[in-house]
């Protein structure tokens, strides 16, 4: 009969074990490649001495392909709970020394049992990917693994935040939980997401592809926006988590974090009253707009090499956190395209989910006409967005600084779909065109017909931007709340804020919504 102290002992063994993950060879190999552990990442990531591990001793059931005689504590992912900031996460951390990271049966039960219990108490989860995916050698048993993970990825959707940080391969259907996550981060030069590997492509289709080329963090952030930031490093990508975390909060019922700031809540730029040129057609950089109206001029962009038509991020107006949706006037004269219209509506409905008030800056000439566009499916692709902004029932505030244009115009948070606080600077134009091409339209005969076509058009269209396109128009109407000075964007935004914080909307009863996917 063993003694007390031979069964603490016993203990104390299995949990070194447990640390071990694959073994001090495989720890080494890891290390050669540029990665951290399993268990390294989660110190990163969380609070110094929050971690809490369940499951540290659960091993897979499988017996065939010589497995009976392969078994690792933990059976390849570190699960638990802990806290960042003082808040509780939940976390999985897959260890790629333990049979590649791959997924069995068991290694998907305690994936599984941390989302739960997220669910029940309302916290984020946090998923640390590192895995060559199912583990071939249990067969069906990882695939119903995966699709479990997969059910309760889509359950927790919109309830409590979820990130996912691609560290290393993510092969095959491991790829589908990251992509309906709420935000998915990858590191340059260490981590890939693909469904078919290189050898695969190579077989198919006779295309050589490298998993960098094929599925790396550049092609995933700067061309197929699967993902929503890349890192340097590891450690990088691990503080991209903590600060996507600061601005949400703990899940759909909870408030948005408030965070004290020294940036007075009254100051004025006026910088800003110069910002939009003389020129109509002479582009300005957004950033600078943002970077004078939020808080200390931080904000967290996301997406920033894809679409980059559209300015997507957090930042924080008064010490509260807000998304921000802006035109780029400098790509694409911030025409929505099909990769623009994509990119804001996933970022407007995830800010809808958890309660982030939405601010909108517009300067859209109306969506980039093309043959590829159209036969792309602009028109279904531009409806996601207005969809986005129509369902929305957060506090959303609009500020038109420049051309708002065309259906474009109904689609950016106008008035006309629920938009709380309209403002406009006095170098805004809104109409159903430019003032150009109104005239051309509307004056085509006239102008022909004059002695100086030339100079008859020039006070046809002078007379248009008077009388049309001004924001005065849409201000008579009370589609516009108020034509502001561009110096006094920020004190307004602080004030709108405050006064829509106890904002209370609801759309009608349904099972959910049929949007144009």
């Amino acid at each position: 009969m063993s003694t007390n102290a031979e069964r603490i002992e016993r203990l104390e063994r299995m949990r070194a074990e447990a640390r071990l993950g694959g073994g001090p060879a495989r720890i080494e190999r890891q290390h050669a490649w540029g990665k951290l552990t399993a268990r390294e990442r989660l110190e990163l990531l969380l609070d110094a001495g929050s971690f809490v591990e369940l499951d540290a001793f659960v091993t897979h059931r499988a017996t065939e392909f010589g497995l009976d005689r392969q078994r690792f504590l933990g059976d390849g992912v570190v699960t638990g709970h802990g806290t960042i900031d003082g808040r509780l996460v939940f976390v999985f951390s897959q260890d790629f020394t333990v049979f590649g990271g791959s997924l069995s049966e068991a290694y998907a039960e305690k994936i599984c049992k941390i989302m739960d219990l997220a669910m029940k108490v309302g916290a984020p989860v946090i998923g640390l990917n590192d895995s060559g995916g199912a583990r071939i050698q249990e067969g069906v048993a990882s695939l119903g693994g995966y699709a479990e993970i997969f059910l309760r990825n889509v359950l927790a959707s919109g309830v409590v935040p979820q990130i996912s940080v691609i560290l290393g391969p993510c092969a095959g259907g491991a790829v589908y939980s990251p992509a309906m996550t709420d935000f998915t981060v990858m590191v340059e030069g260490t981590s890939y997401m693909f469904v078919t590997g290189p050898n695969v492509v190579k077989a198919v289709t006779h295309e050589e592809v490298d998993s960098e080329a094929l599925g790396g963090a550049g092609v995933h952030t700067g061309r197929s926006g699967v993902a929503h930031l890349a890192a340097r490093d590891e450690a990088e990508a691990l503080e991209h988590v903590k600060r996507l975390l600061s601005h949400l909060p703990q899940n759909n019922l909870a408030d948005v974090p408030r965070v004290p700031t020294q940036d007075p809540p009254d100051r004025m730029d006026p910088d800003l009253d110069t910002v939009v040129p003389d020129d109509p057609q002479k582009p300005y950089d957004m950033h600078d707009v943002l970077r004078r109206v939020v808080d200390d001029g931080d904000v967290l962009e996301i997406q920033p090499a894809w679409a980059a038509n559209i300015i997507i991020g957090f930042a924080r107006i008064g010490g509260r956190a807000v998304g921000i949706v802006a035109q780029q006037p400098s790509v694409l004269a911030g025409a929505l395209d099909i990769d623009a219209s994509v990119k804001a509506a996933r970022f407007v409905r995830t800010c809808d989910a958890f309660n982030v008030p939405l601010v909108t800056f517009v300067d859209v000439p109306g969506f980039l006409p093309g043959v590829a566009q159209e036969h792309g499916g602009i028109i279904k692709h531009g409806a996601k967005l207005l969809y986005a902004y129509c369902e929305a029932t957060v506090p959303k505030v609009t500020i038109i600084t420049r051309k708002a244009y065309g259906g474009a115009y109904d689609v950016m948070s106008s008035k006309h779909i629920r938009g709380d606080m309209n403002f406009a600077w006095p170098t805004a134009e809104i109409a159903v065109m430019g003032a150009e091409g109104a005239v051309n339209i509307i004056f085509k005969d006239a102008i022909a017909g004059a002695e100086d076509p030339v100079g008859e058009r020039k006070r046809l269209v002078a007379e248009y931007e008077q009388e049309f396109s001004s924001p005065y128009v849409a201000a008579a109407r009370g589609y516009i709340d108020e034509v502001i000075l561009p110096r006094e964007t920020r004190p307004r935004l602080v004030r709108a804020l405050e006064m829509l914080s106890d904002k209370r909307d609801t759309n009608p009863r349904k099972k959910h919504g049929n949007i144009p996917l």
